[in-house]
């Protein structure tokens, strides 16, 4: 059974960071493209970033842009978003996904991710 399995949200003040991991079993993700998208109440998910299969490539949505990093580990089979001087406005919870294609287009929308984590809640307060 495959899974993806989020942790290191959390309550953290603005200005403040975070890391989140997204450690995958059951499969090896190593040749596959993954990305992080996040939903807040109320809201639709929405798109924060995604990562080639070595991390050469990456790809940004505009506002988290300067701030967050996504990076990898192939050999831990764990995927990271290091968020940096947040704001409340990422309040939201955060998705780790994963394409089953090899392709290493950085796709942007939920439908192009085949496999979900269950999400981790990061709150950021004023």
């Amino acid at each position: 059974q495959v899974q993806l399995v989020e942790s290191g949200g959390g309550l953290v003040q603005a200005g403040g960071s975070l890391r989140l991991s997204c450690s995958a079993s059951g499969r090896t993700f190593s040749s596959n493209a993954m990305g992080w998208f996040r939903q807040a109440p109320g809201k639709e998910r929405d798109f924060v970033a995604a990562i080639n299969w070595n991390g050469g490539n990456t790809y940004y949505a505009d506002s988290v842009k300067g701030r967050f990093t996504i990076s990898r580990d192939n050999a831990k089979n764990t995927v990271y978003l290091q968020m940096n001087t947040l704001k409340p406005e990422d309040t939201a919870v955060y998705y780790c996904a994963a394409r089953s294609s090899v392709s290493q287009l950085l796709i942007t929308t939920s439908s192009g991710y085949d496999y979900w984590g269950q999400g981790t809640q990061v709150t950021v307060s004023s």
